[in-house]
C-alpha cells in the first residue's frame, strides 16, 4: 500500500502505463449514445489512475484541498483494494529523491480480471440505446416477428410458384450443429427491369443487434437476449460437463451487448456469470486455455474453470480459441473459419449449397464473387467488371478491410497499402443504375431509402438476426444502417464525395489507436419514425429472413465438411478451399 507520493513537477509515464494497458481500453456508449467511456472492468482501474496521477502532480483541486493534513503535507491516498504494489511494505515518501524508474519497477501492474455478474443486475438502460428505450416498434415489422415459420412457408411459396415447399420446410426446420446464431447483412435491390431482391453482402457469427431492436412487447425487458440465449446457448448447456466449472461471457468489443448477454445468462441459469474481455494484443489477457478448457482470472487472481462460454470475441478468433475445446463455446470458432468471419469460406459454401438447391427454385442470392485473388490480378478483375468492383480482405470484420473502387484513385488507394494477407476477394459493386458492375446476371443497383425532402436517396442494409435450435430457425431482431452521403445519379455529378461515403452502411469505425467507436446517427430503428424510410414490406422482410436462413445453413453444412468428425479439423481441404498461408499460420487448433 502506497503511503504518499513524491511531488515532481511531470508525472512519469511509465508509472501511468503500468496502471492502465491502453491497448485494451475499449469503447462504451454513454446514456446519449454519442459520448464514450472506458468498459466497465478498466474503469475501477481508470479511477485508480486517475487518483494517482492526482497526488502524483500534486494538484491543488477541491478533492485534493481536502485530504491535505493540517500541516499542509499531503495525507495517504489508499487504492482500491483491487490495486496493489509489488512489495506491500514499500514507502514513497516526500523526501524521497530515487529515480521514478526505480519506482515505476517496484509497482507491479493492475490485473485485468473478470468480473462477476449476478441475477438481477439486467439494467435496461445499460444494455439498449436511448433511442431505443423511447421507441415503439413498427406494427409491421412486430407482425413479420409473429409470422411463424409456417406461414412465412405459405407466403414465400405464394410469391415463388416456382420453389418447392417441402424443400423450404426443410431449410427453415434445419438444426445447425455448429453454426446456431448468425446475423445477415443484405441490400435490398433492383434490376433495370424493376425485379427487386435480397442479396447476401455477409453472414456474421458473433452479430450485434440487440441494442438497437425495440422489444416487441413491453412486458419482456429482455427482448432478443433471452430469445438466443434461451433458444441456441440453454439446450445446449445440457452436454457440457458441469464439473469443469462456470459459465462465461468473452468480449472483445460490443460491450454494452455482451454485458447485456451475461446479465440475462445470470437470470436464465440462475447462477454466477464470469464476464471477460478477451483482447487480441492484450499480452495479459484475463482469459487462457489450459487442456482446452477456458479458465477466466478473479480479483484475487486466482483462475476459475469455465463449462460453457457465450462468446461475442470477433477480431480473428481462431487465432487465441482453439478449434476443439472441452469448454462448450458458442458459436464454435470453426464458424468463423467456415464463412461467418471468412468471407472468402463464405462464397465456397453459398456456392456449394446452391449446387443442392439446384431444382428447388432457392438459392443463396450475392453479388459476382471472385475468390483467392492476389494484389497483382485485382486490376484484371477489376477491368472485367466494368472497372467498378468491391475489394474486400476476407477475415476483416465491422466494415474494416472494405475498399469501393469506380475510379483510378481509389484502387491505387489499395493497392498503396500494406495488407497482411496474400488473397483478396472481389464482388460486384452495387451501386446507382448507371454506375454499378457488369456481371454475367445483369446490373443490379440499390433501391435506396424513400427520397426525402430534399429528394436525396440513401443507401441502406438489413441486418437480420436470426437463432436456431431443435425446432429449427427464428428471427430474433433486426436494424438498418445508412451511408453517410447520398446516392448521385454519375460519379462526376460531386467529385468531393468518395464511393465508400455513398456504398459505405456500417456504423464502426476503428481509430488510429486501435480503440472502436460507432455513429449511431446513422442507425435506423424497426420503429414507427425511421422504419419508414426503408421503403420495405413484409414480404422484403420474409425474403430476407429466408436468404439468411440459407446462408447460415450453407456454412454450417461448410462447418460439417471441415470437421466431419468430433476434434479432427481437415486442414488438407481448408488450404485448397482458401489458400492463405498468413491465415494458416494463425489458426490454433
Amino acid at each position: 500500500m502506497f503511503t504518499s507520493f513524491p511531488t515532481t513537477p511531470q508525472t512519469s509515464p511509465s508509472i501511468v502505463n503500468s496502471f492502465v494497458d491502453d491497448n485494451v481500453v475499449a469503447s462504451w456508449p454513454k446514456a446519449n449514445g454519442n459520448d464514450l467511456v472506458k468498459s466497465p472492468i478498466l474503469q475501477q482501474n481508470q479511477k485508480n489512475l486517475e487518483l494517482f496521477k492526482r497526488h502524483y502532480d500534486n494538484k491543488s483541486d477541491s478533492d485534493t484541498d481536502s485530504e491535505k493534513s493540517s500541516s499542509g503535507s499531503t495525507s495517504p491516498l489508499p487504492l482500491d483494494s483491487t490495486s496493489h504494489a509489488s512489495d506491500k511494505n514499500t514507502n514513497i515518501n516526500n523526501n524521497d529523491t530515487t529515480d521514478t524508474t526505480k519506482i515505476a519497477s517496484s509497482v507491479s501492474p493492475l490485473k485485468k480480471h473478470a468480473t462477476i455478474v449476478n441475477k438481477g443486475e439486467f439494467e435496461s438502460e445499460r444494455h439498449f440505446y436511448p433511442r431505443v428505450l423511447n421507441a415503439t416498434i413498427h406494427p409491421l415489422v412486430a407482425s413479420f416477428l409473429q409470422l411463424g415459420n409456417e406461414r412465412i412457408i405459405a407466403r414465400y411459396t405464394h410469391l415463388n410458384p416456382q420453389v418447392k415447399v417441402q424443400k423450404l420446410v426443410e431449410c427453415l426446420s434445419y438444426q445447425p450443429k455448429h453454426f446456431r446464431w448468425a446475423g445477415s447483412d443484405l441490400f435490398n435491390v433492383t434490376t433495370s427491369s424493376g425485379q427487386r431482391q435480397m442479396i447476401i453482402v455477409e453472414t456474421n457469427s458473433c452479430p450485434s443487434g440487440q441494442k438497437s431492436m425495440p422489444l416487441l412487447s413491453e412486458t419482456e425487458e429482455f427482448g432478443g437476449y433471452r430469445v438466443v440465449l434461451e433458444s441456441a446457448f440453454q439446450e445446449v448447456l445440457e452436454k457440457a460437463d458441469p464439473s469443469l466449472g462456470d459459465l462465461a461471457v468473452i468480449c472483445d468489443k460490443n460491450y454494452m451487448e455482451a454485458s447485456g448477454y451475461a446479465a440475462v445468462l445470470a437470470e436464465i441459469s440462475k447462477e454466477k456469470i464470469w464476464y471477460a474481455e478477451y483482447h487480441i494484443n492484450d499480452d495479459d489477457p484475463p482469459v487462457k486455455w489450459i487442456d482446452r478448457v477456458l479458465h477466466v482470472r478473479d480479483v484475487n487472481g486466482e483462475w476459475r474453470s469455465i463449462r460453457a462460454c457465450f462468446r461475442y470475441v470477433t477480431q480473428k478468433p481462431w487465432s487465441r480459441i482453439p478449434l476443439n475445446t472441452r469448454t462448450f463455446v458458442m458459436n464454435q470458432i470453426i464458424s468463423c473459419l467456415a464463412g461467418g468471419r471468412n468471407k472468402m469460406l463464405a462464397a465456397r459454401a453459398y456456392e456449394f449449397f446452391n449446387a443442392e438447391l439446384l431444382d428447388s427454385g432457392l438459392a443463396v442470392r450475392m453479388p459476382e464473387t471472385i475468390n483467392n485473388v492476389t494484389k497483382s490480378e485485382i486490376p484484371l478483375w477489376l477491368h472485367s467488371m466494368g472497372s467498378h468492383a468491391v475489394i474486400k480482405v476476407p477475415y476483416s470484420n465491422a466494415g474494416q478491410g472494405v475498399y469501393t473502387i469506380t475510379n483510378p484513385q481509389e484502387l491505387q488507394y489499395f493497392l498503396d497499402q500494406d495488407h497482411h494477407y496474400d488473397k483478396f476477394l472481389v464482388q460486384s459493386l452495387v451501386g446507382n443504375a448507371s454506375w454499378s458492375s457488369m456481371t454475367r446476371a445483369g446490373r443490379f443497383y440499390h433501391v435506396g431509402t424513400i427520397p426525402n425532402r430534399r429528394n436525396h436517396t440513401y443507401v441502406t442494409d438489413l441486418r437480420m438476426m436470426v437463432t436456431a435450435n431443435k425446432n429449427g430457425f427464428r428471427p430474433v431482431c433486426l436494424y438498418s444502417r445508412r451511408a453517410r452521403k447520398p446516392l448521385l445519379g454519375n460519379l462526376q455529378d460531386d467529385l468531393s464525395i468518395t464511393s465508400w461515403e455513398m456504398l459505405g452502411t456500417n456504423l464502426t469505425i476503428k481509430k488510429p489507436d486501435g480503440e472502436w467507436s460507432s455513429e449511431p446517427e446513422r442507425l435506423l430503428l424497426m420503429d414507427r419514425k425511421d422504419f419508414n424510410q426503408l421503403g420495405l414490406g413484409v414480404d422484403d422482410l420474409i425474403d430476407a429472413y429466408v436468404q439468411t436462413c440459407l446462408s447460415v445453413i450453407a456454412i454450417d453444412k461448410m462447418c460439417a465438411r471441415l470437421m466431419p468428425e468430433e476434434g479432427s479439423f481437415n486442414f488438407d481441404l481448408f488450404r485448397a478451399l482458401n489458400p492463405d498461408e498468413a491465415l494458416l499460420n494463425e489458426i490454433l487448433v
